[in-house]
Order: structure tokens, then C-alpha cells, then sequence
């Protein structure tokens, strides 16, 4: 009898906790969720800035001129004179070819100038007294006028021998070959001892670097940003980026564009001039050419991580109130035009004010909350610095 009371009474006591447990798994189920905290970001707010309009172009060097450096007259090569790869300027003697054979022609040309002088003073005696014989009629006028003719003969003569003698005297000054050209001097194709021949035989080149040209391509789209195809008035400025990203210290101008585009590139040829007094820039070298025709106005820069690409194409998020006055995160479409240094170009779908979200963009969901503030100041590596 006992035993059964017990029974009844656990039995009792079970019901009763699977009542409150029941109670509590519904009041449990009543509660309403909390809302998401809102995530931290940094924003930036829009304003109306004014870019330049440009572009930048691979470019390769070539020097102002380039000249071989050829002998006028064929000989043996006797000496170099000057320092292969050093400046040179023009006038100075490069290589020396042998003279001994050319001073023998100048020599000969000398001699009969001589002769024919002494032929021209001989003839001119000579019509002078028969001149005198004529007066007194001991002679005809033939004899007279056959030594007058033997004078005019000589003298043009004379003149031919005078002029042999200045190709002598020329050729014998071409043995020493001399700089057409200032620049930087090539290396020696040949070698002492070498025999060369007139106006064939190279014997090294000259390439002037101050000032020096750049030579570049422009393509179709490319062109289309900076307004269409490209004359030497168009161009405000030139610039160039050297290898390890600095700017050039000079300023260049364009000295030559094509009149019609290249139908097999589908690019338009280009040609710019920089001086180069301390020649930092050699031919050959790979640089890019900075170009700018004008300013592009009412547009606003943000950073390279604020656009983000979807499916609709490009777009930003934008920090804005909603209906219940809770800041959250809104997609705004976006057209874009390009890049400005280390920043896009926005043309479209943006306004003046707005606050454009700029990190934690992986995170960021359209129409959640977000706590925008400003963008803190990068990190300086020294300590006793401070953050503006």
C-alpha cells in the first residue's frame, strides 16, 4: 500500500516538470532576436574635384640622331683617337688613316701649279712683245693673236691644276677622321691596321642624347580618352615615368604625329623631345610618356577599395539614413573614368556629400547597419611621431 502511494506521487511530480519545461521552452520561443551591432567602417565624404585628362603609354628612347661614322677616303687605318662610349664633340678626330699617299697627291698638284705659273708668266712675256711688234706692223695680227690665245690657254690651265690641288689638299685632311656630330661615341667596328673604303666602311656611330626622343603608340581608345586623334597643339604637357616610378625632372614637347593610324596596330604613332643635359636617359630605355590635353571637371575621387564589381557592373557603398533613421549601408551603381594617380575617377551615380564606405567592404551587406567614422591617418614607423 505504501509502495503504491510512492508510485503515484513520482508519477506526479514527472507530469509537473515536463509542465514547466514545456511553459519554459514557449516563453523561450516568445522572445524577440536582438538586432545586429552595427559594423564599424570608414567613410568618405564626396566633394566635387576637377582631374586632369590623360594617359599613360609605354615609350621607348632613341637618340636625336644617329650617325655612322664613315670614312671619305680608303686607306689604312693607323690609329684610333678617341674613348670608345665617352662624349665626344663635333670636330673631334676620331681615327687617323695613313697620309703618306694623299700628302704624295698634294705634293704633285703643288708641282704643277708651279709649272703652270711659270708657263702663264712665259705665255704672257710672250704676247706682250709681239703686242709691241704689232704697233710697229713687224708681225701680222695671226702671230699676235696665237700668242694672246697660248696666255688665255695657260691661265685655264691654271685654274684646272688649282683645283686638283684643293682635292689633294682635301682628301689628305679626310685622313683624319673627325666628329660629324656631338653625342655619346660608339664602340670601333674595326681595328687598328684595318684597310677601309671611302664612304663605305663603317667605322663607328655617334648618338646624340641631349636633346632625345621618345617614341610611343597610342591606341584608338586610348585617343578617345584624351579627345580625339592627337596634334602637337593638343598636348599641354608631357611628362615621362622612369623606371622605378619617379617623374622625368624635364618637361618634353611633341615634335611628330602621324596624319593617319596605322591600319595594321590600329594605333596612332607619336614622337616627343626632352632635354637630356645630364644624360639620365639613354637610347633604347623603356619608360612611360604621361600625357595631358586639358581638365576633366565635376567629378569625385575615391580610393581604388571603395568600387567593387558586380553582376550590373560597378558600383560603391554609400552610408545613408533609411525610414527608421538607422544608418546602413546602400548600393549606389556607379559609372567610373578610370584612374587618377592611386584613385578612381567617379562621373556618375554619386553626389557631393554623400559618404562613400571605404573599408571593411567584405563585410559590408546591402541594408546593414553600419557606424560610419572617419578614415584614420596611416601608421608612421617613428615612434616619437603623431597622427594628424
Amino acid at each position: 500500500m505504501l509502495n503504491s502511494q510512492y508510485l503515484r506521487l513520482g508519477q506526479a511530480v514527472s507530469v509537473m516538470a515536463v509542465t514547466l519545461g514545456l511553459n519554459a521552452c514557449g516563453n523561450a520561443s516568445k522572445e524577440v532576436a536582438p538586432p545586429p551591432a552595427a559594423m564599424p567602417v570608414s567613410v568618405q565624404t564626396l566633394t566635387v574635384s576637377s582631374v586632369p585628362v590623360q594617359t599613360e603609354v609605354v615609350a621607348q628612347t632613341e637618340g636625336a640622331k644617329q650617325i655612322e661614322v664613315r670614312p671619305r677616303v680608303g686607306g689604312i687605318i693607323l690609329k684610333r683617337l678617341y674613348t670608345e662610349g665617352a662624349p665626344i664633340k663635333a670636330g673631334q678626330p676620331m681615327f687617323l688613316i695613313d697620309p703618306a699617299p694623299f700628302q704624295l697627291s698634294v705634293d704633285q698638284a703643288r708641282a704643277l701649279v708651279a709649272q703652270q705659273k711659270a708657263r702663264i708668266e712665259q705665255t704672257a712675256r710672250e704676247a706682250q712683245r709681239l703686242k709691241g711688234l704689232l704697233e710697229s706692223r713687224s708681225i701680222s695680227q695671226r702671230e699676235y693673236d696665237t700668242a694672246a690665245s697660248d696666255n688665255n690657254v695657260a691661265t685655264a690651265t691654271m685654274m684646272q691644276y688649282q683645283a686638283q690641288l684643293r682635292e689633294a689638299e682635301l682628301n689628305l685632311s679626310y685622313t683624319t677622321v673627325k666628329a660629324p656630330e656631338s653625342g655619346i661615341s660608339g664602340r670601333f667596328e674595326l681595328s687598328e691596321g684595318a684597310l677601309v673604303n671611302a664612304n663605305t666602311s663603317l667605322l663607328s656611330t655617334i648618338v646624340q642624347v641631349s636633346p632625345i626622343w621618345v617614341r610611343f603608340s597610342l591606341s584608338e581608345s586610348d585617343l578617345l580618352t584624351l579627345g580625339g586623334h592627337l596634334r602637337p597643339g593638343m598636348v599641354k604637357a608631357v611628362n615621362l615615368v622612369l623606371a622605378d616610378g619617379k617623374d622625368f625632372p624635364a618637361t618634353g614637347h611633341i615634335n611628330f604625329s602621324a596624319s593617319q593610324i596605322d591600319p595594321t596596330l590600329g594605333t596612332q604613332q607619336l614622337r616627343a623631345e626632352f632635354v637630356n643635359r645630364d644624360q639620365q636617359l639613354m637610347p633604347g630605355q623603356f619608360v612611360r610618356v604621361r600625357l595631358t590635353t586639358g581638365t576633366k571637371d565635376g567629378v569625385y575621387l575615391v580610393p581604388q577599395t571603395a568600387v567593387l564589381t558586380g553582376q550590373q557592373g560597378r558600383f560603391v557603398y554609400v552610408a545613408e539614413k533609411n525610414a527608421q533613421g538607422q544608418t546602413v549601408a546602400v548600393v549606389r551603381p556607379i559609372t567610373e573614368g578610370g584612374w587618377y594617380q592611386d584613385r578612381w575617377i567617379l562621373l556618375d551615380g554619386v553626389k557631393a556629400g554623400e559618404q562613400v564606405i571605404i573599408d571593411n567592404l567584405i563585410k559590408v551587406r546591402p541594408g546593414a547597419p553600419v557606424a560610419p567614422h572617419a578614415p584614420e591617418p596611416p601608421f608612421s614607423a617613428n615612434p616619437g611621431a603623431t597622427r594628424a
